[in-house]
C-alpha cells in the first residue's frame, strides 16, 4: 500500500473522522473561552476529567447520554473555578490554567486509584455503537467513510454550525465577542462583563470535557492514564490556526486527524525501515508549521489575556 492507496481508502477517512471528534469538541470549547478574552490552559486536565467521569458514569450503570451530560457538568465546574481566579480575581490566566490542568488530571487519576485499587487493567464498558443508517451505511466507499460512526461523532460535527450561529447571530454571542475585544464598550451597554466571561468559560470547559469523554465512551471503551496525550495542547494551536472561527476550527481538526490517521498507516507500511517515532511526530510538526504560517496573519481578540476590572480601561 503506497501513499495514494492510503488516501483513497475508505478506512483512512473513517479513521480521520473518528480521531477528529474529541478535537472538534475541545477546540470549539477553547475558541469560545478565547473569544471572550480568557485563555484556558486547563484544557488538557479538563479533557482528562471528562474522559474519567464519562467512563465512570457508564461503569457504575449509568446511560451514555447521562455520561455526556455528567462530563459536561464536571467540565463546567472546572471552568467556573478557572473563571473565578482569572475573571473575577484577575489572576494570571497562564498560571491558573496550568494549575487547573494539574488539579483535574491528578484528581482524575486519584479517583480511579481509590475506586479500583486492585485493578491491573482498565475495566471496559459498552460505549456508543456505530449507527446503522438506512441506505447511507450501505453505500460504496461513503458508507464506511462517512456513515459508520457513533452518535457522539455526528454530534461533534453538528455542534459546529450551532456554535457558529450562537457566536455570530445571537445577542449572547455578540456579548462574548465584545467581551474579548472591548469589554469597556460592553460595560457601557449595561452588560456585566464578568458574568459574560464566566459563562463563556464554563460553556467552553463543558465542551472540552465532552471531547475527553468521547474518547472513553465513543472511540474506546475504557479509561487509562495518559489517554489525552497532548490533545488539549493541540486544540489550543488549532484555535490559532482557525483564527478563532468555528468553521476553520473544524477544518483544522480534520487536518490534524488526517495526519494522525496517515502516520499510523505509514508506520505499518514502513515497518522497521524508518523509526516509528518519526511518524508519531509528523502530525505535530506539520501542525506547528501550519500554525506558524497562519499565526502571522491571525487577528487575536484584543482583550485576550487582559483581566477586566469594573470601571477600568483595558
Amino acid at each position: 500500500m503506497d501513499m495514494l492507496d492510503i488516501l483513497i481508502s475508505a478506512s483512512f477517512w473513517a479513521a480521520t473522522i473518528r480521531i477528529a471528534c474529541p478535537l472538534i469538541f475541545a477546540t470549539l470549547g477553547e475558541l469560545i473561552c478565547e473569544r471572550a478574552g480568557v485563555l484556558n490552559l486547563g484544557i488538557e486536565g479538563i479533557m482528562t476529567a471528562g474522559a474519567m467521569t464519562g467512563w465512570l458514569w457508564v461503569y457504575n450503570g449509568g446511560d451514555l447520554l447521562g455520561a455526556v451530560l455528567f462530563a459536561a457538568f464536571i467540565g463546567a465546574m472546572f471552568g467556573l473555578l478557572h473563571a473565578g481566579f482569572t475573571v473575577s480575581l484577575g489572576l494570571s490566566q497562564h498560571v491558573t490554567g496550568i494549575g487547573i490542568t494539574l488539579l483535574a488530571s491528578s484528581l482524575s487519576y486519584y479517583v480511579i486509584k481509590m475506586l479500583l485499587p486492585e485493578s491491573s487493567a482498565p475495566p471496559k464498558i459498552v460505549p456508543f455503537q456505530s449507527l446503522d443508517l438506512p441506505v447511507l451505511s450501505s453505500l460504496p466507499f461513503l458508507g464506511v467513510a462517512l456513515f459508520s460512526h457513533t452518535a457522539l461523532t455526528y454530534a461533534a460535527f453538528l455542534i459546529v454550525p450551532i456554535i457558529l450561529y450562537l457566536l455570530n447571530r445571537t445577542p449572547w454571542g455578540l456579548a462574548v465577542r465584545i467581551a474579548g475585544e472591548n469589554p469597556v464598550a460592553l460595560e457601557a451597554q449595561g452588560i456585566d462583563v464578568i458574568h459574560v466571561r464566566t459563562l463563556a468559560v464554563m460553556l467552553g470547559s463543558a465542551l472540552m470535557a465532552v471531547g475527553g469523554a468521547s474518547l472513553t465512551i465513543s472511540a474506546f471503551d475504557a479509561f487509562y492514564f495518559g489517554m489525552i496525550n497532548g490533545r488539549g495542547w493541540i486544540c489550543i494551536a488549532l484555535v490559532i490556526f482557525a483564527s478563532w472561527r468555528p468553521g476553520k476550527a473544524l477544518l483544522g481538526a480534520l487536518l490534524f486527524a488526517g495526519l494522525d490517521a496517515f502516520q499510523v498507516r505509514m508506520q505499518q507500511q514502513a515497518g522497521v525501515h524508518i523509526p516509528y517515532q518519526f511518524f508519531l511526530m509528523l502530525p505535530y510538526v506539520l501542525s506547528i508549521v501550519a500554525m506558524i504560517i497562519v499565526a502571522r496573519r491571525a487577528q487575536y481578540p484584543k482583550a485576550l489575556l487582559k483581566p477586566y476590572r469594573r470601571g477600568e480601561r483595558v
